[in-house]
């Protein structure tokens, strides 16, 4: 079974996006355009947002 972890390895800011990518099995450069495409059409705020409350509850990898 696959958990949800902060991925260490590829870490831009926090691993977030990387950690996604890896739970979900897609490319991290897919889930990082997502990320900004969120951030965009949310006017920055729920990007931000959904960004730090992910850093703040995932649990980072071994």
């Amino acid at each position: 079974m696959r958990k949800l972890k902060r991925n260490r390895n590829s870490k831009v800011i926090a691993g977030i996006c990387a950690g996604i990518a890896e739970f979900l099995g897609w490319d991290i450069t897919l889930v990082r355009i997502l990320y900004l495409l969120l951030t965009i059409f949310s006017f920055g705020i729920g990007g931000i947002i959904a960004y730090v409350i992910l850093w703040m509850i995932m649990p980072e990898s071994n």
